[in-house]
């Protein structure tokens, strides 16, 4: 596993929470949005993640000896999901959104959880640079060595 393969594997971290970041600011940016255009209101979105597969481009064993013990390579965005869970009702009989009752059916969005899932993806973020800079920093000092 080389330099290149470590700033990679990074890259994917960063594109991936680069995304997490955009459907949380959309979450937020929807949080009072009653009327889509499939009907209904706004229903929270969020991103899955899964691991990278792709073979091991050396193809060399680690640890074990077999070749299925091979380091990761990276996250991907394996699909955005709408949350199914309900949002609140809101007594509000004057909204052209209400029913019959009077009442607003409301996103499923809350800002607080959506708050604390941008710290985790801000903090993810940093991580995933923190390893492109000690990373850079390592190949630099390996250059230094060997002058």
């Amino acid at each position: 596993m080389g330099l290149f393969s470590t700033i990679n594997i990074s890259g994917t971290g960063l594109t991936a929470e680069r995304l997490r970041m955009d459907v949380i600011a959309n979450n937020i940016a929807n949080a009072e949005t009653t009327r889509t255009p499939d009907g209904g209101p706004y229903q929270r979105q969020r991103v899955i993640f899964t691991p990278r597969k792709e073979k091991f481009i050396y193809d060399m064993p680690f640890v074990t000896g077999s070749h299925s013990e091979t380091p990761g390579r990276g996250v991907r965005v394996k699909d955005i999901e709408n949350d199914s869970a309900p949002g609140p009702l809101k007594y509000e009989p004057t909204h052209p959104d209400a029913d019959d009752k009077g009442y607003v059916h409301m996103p499923n969005v809350n800002i607080i959880t959506e708050m604390v899932d941008m710290i985790s993806a801000q903090r993810a973020y940093e991580a995933n640079v923190t390893v492109v800079k000690s990373a850079k920093t390592m190949f630099m000092k390996a250059l230094d060595i060997s002058r």
